[in-house]
């Protein structure tokens, strides 16, 4: 049975069109030229992105269950390269009930997998590529090893972003490009970093686990230096048991 997530001080749980409806993309805005960027993470109630290494560690059944449902909705899943070794991706992204509800509704039945790198170190004959339901893309940098850019080409799509790393303002062009409109991005703080420095988040689902885990885990965002602090909006708190399900959208008019 699927953990049960409901409004705090609701009426009862929500079914998963309720939660869809809760975790609708309203930060789109009329005449964008750019996707819109959402951001997804958990993170322990002391401040923790991962436990042994891994953000799964800290996730319950509601937060996999959100995890799933926004998968359901984006056109592309967006992850670094970083992340995509840490946490194992390969194969589906989403089961055969998601795929159906996508292909009902006109949509892609698998959405897009984007992972940046930009020095393109990743083996091309991993389960990443060769489980993969769609051609992958990877956003690399210029300088990336013309040798490893060659392998990679026979089992994705390989796309320049930047001359010595990834830019997120050119990544952004190279989705757009692509009709990837709605974008989930999955992490890590590397690029979580990065694309705040370049103004492009416009949403942030945070859950928030109850527990502590003390040690020197790192931060949901790194590698960007400290910004004058940026308001979010609320849009939502959910809660199952003592885990907090919550959503931040960027106010104001989003940046073209």
């Amino acid at each position: 049975m699927s953990a049960e997530i409901a409004f705090p001080g609701g009426s009862g749980p929500l079914s998963d069109d309720q939660l869809l409806a809760a975790y609708a993309w309203d930060e789109e805005t009329p005449g964008r030229q750019r996707p819109v960027f959402r951001f997804n993470f958990v993170v322990s109630a002391d401040g923790a992105a991962a436990v042994d290494g891994r953000s799964g560690g800290l996730g319950d059944d509601a937060d996999r269950r959100v995890f799933a449902l926004l998968r359901r909705t984006c056109d592309a899943v967006l992850v670094g390269a970083g992340t995509v070794r840490t946490e194992g991706y390969a194969g589906d992204l989403v089961g055969a009930g998601t795929r159906a509800w996508r292909a009902e509704r006109n949509m892609q039945p698998h959405p897009g997998l984007v992972i940046v790198s930009g020095t393109l170190d990743l083996d091309p004959d991993s389960p990443l590529f060769s489980q993969a339901p769609v051609r992958p893309l990877l956003l690399t940098a210029a300088i990336a090893p013309p040798g490893r850019r060659k392998a990679l080409e026979k089992v994705a799509d390989v796309a320049v972003a930047g001359a010595r790393t990834v830019e997120p303002d050119q990544a952004a062009r190279v989705l757009a490009e692509r009709g990837f409109d709605r974008v989930l991005c999955e992490g890590g703080p590397h690029l979580f970093g990065a694309f705040q420095a370049a103004g492009l988040v416009d949403g942030l689902c945070l859950t928030l686990s109850a527990v502590t885990t003390a040690g020197t885990a790192p931060r949901i965002t790194a590698g960007a230096p400290e910004m004058t602090p940026r308001p979010l909006e609320l849009a939502h708190v959910l809660r199952s048991g003592d885990t907090l399900l919550l959503r931040y959208r960027s106010p104001g008019p989003a940046s073209g």
